[in-house]
């Protein structure tokens, strides 16, 4: 299928695709949908942080802001060496997400300036991770906190970041088989609680 002929990242189209499980990635020049066994999420109740950045959190060296510039945060994660899978097509899909209250960054701001963050997409009780970024020094870790603190206090129960990396597993992320994330998800769909308000 040609650009031309792909079918648009609407609202709804996204909406449809994580409730089934699936996220779109743009990879050379074309949006093509995963969903991947094993699936990789962060237990809430396994989350850990270390001492230091628990330090840094509360030494307050940075402000937490949650969706104080949506976009920004979005190209600070397209904005990498090895290349991007967050393509304009991408950024303009999640960008019409947020403004309808379903896509959320959480930032990291020092000094008046965006110092790293990370968004995603907020359904129910689950929050599909997306990517982070980081310009200083634990900037994108101290937002990680901040989430799993917000989700947690907003009785959410699904921190989905769909790859296990190394850097996350220290926080406690795991894989588990896709059906059991498909399970996780659909309990996680029906609890009525919102993300920002």
């Amino acid at each position: 299928m040609s650009r031309h002929d792909a079918i648009p990242l609407t609202p709804e189209l996204l909406v449809a695709a994580y409730t089934a499980g699936l996220f779109p990635m743009d990879v050379d020049g074309q949006i093509q949908w995963f969903s991947p066994d094993p699936r990789a999420i962060i237990p809430l109740d396994e989350f850990h942080a270390s001492h230091t950045l628990r330090q840094t959190c509360r030494q307050g060296r940075f402000e937490v802001r949650i969706d104080g510039d949506f976009e920004a945060v979005m190209r600070g994660c397209a904005d990498r060496a090895e290349g991007t899978w967050i393509s304009e097509e991408i950024i303009e899909a999640y960008v019409t997400l947020h403004h309808l209250g379903l896509a959320h960054s959480v930032e990291s701001w020092r000094n008046g300036e965006l110092a790293g963050g990370l968004y995603g997409v907020a359904l129910g009780g689950a929050f599909f991770g997306e990517s982070m970024f980081s310009r200083q020094r634990d900037a994108s870790k101290v937002a990680l906190v901040a989430l799993v603190q917000r989700m947690r206090d907003r009785g959410m129960t699904l921190l989905d970041i769909q790859f296990l990396t190394p850097h996350l597993a220290r926080f406690g992320a795991r894989e588990i088989p896709r059906d059991e994330y498909l399970d996780r998800l659909q309990a996680a769909l029906a609890i009525e609680t919102r993300f920002a308000d």
